[in-house]
């Protein structure tokens, strides 16, 4: 999985990006929780992966997570 290759940053840094596409439903988000019971490295994977079977890649590359401004990314600019 394309995960799998990730640091840990990167998992937080592409989930942050899509779970701000979805809608924040109580439903959205327990689908992650059943995945990773009480460990966020596979919670942060599952959003991935969640967001490549939507959208075939990872956020930071396709669809609306693209367009998302993180304010980690303002700070690791300058």
């Amino acid at each position: 999985m394309i995960t799998d290759n990730m640091t840990l940053r990167q998992l937080q840094t592409e989930s942050a990006r899509a779970l701000s596409t979805m809608q924040a439903t109580n439903n959205n988000i327990y689908q992650f929780n059943k995945q990773a019971h009480h460990n966020s490295h596979k919670w942060y994977c599952a959003v991935i992966e969640w967001y490549i079977d939507e959208y075939g890649d990872l956020p930071s590359k396709v669809g609306p997570g693209k367009g998302v401004k993180l304010i980690y990314d303002e700070l690791s600019d300058q």
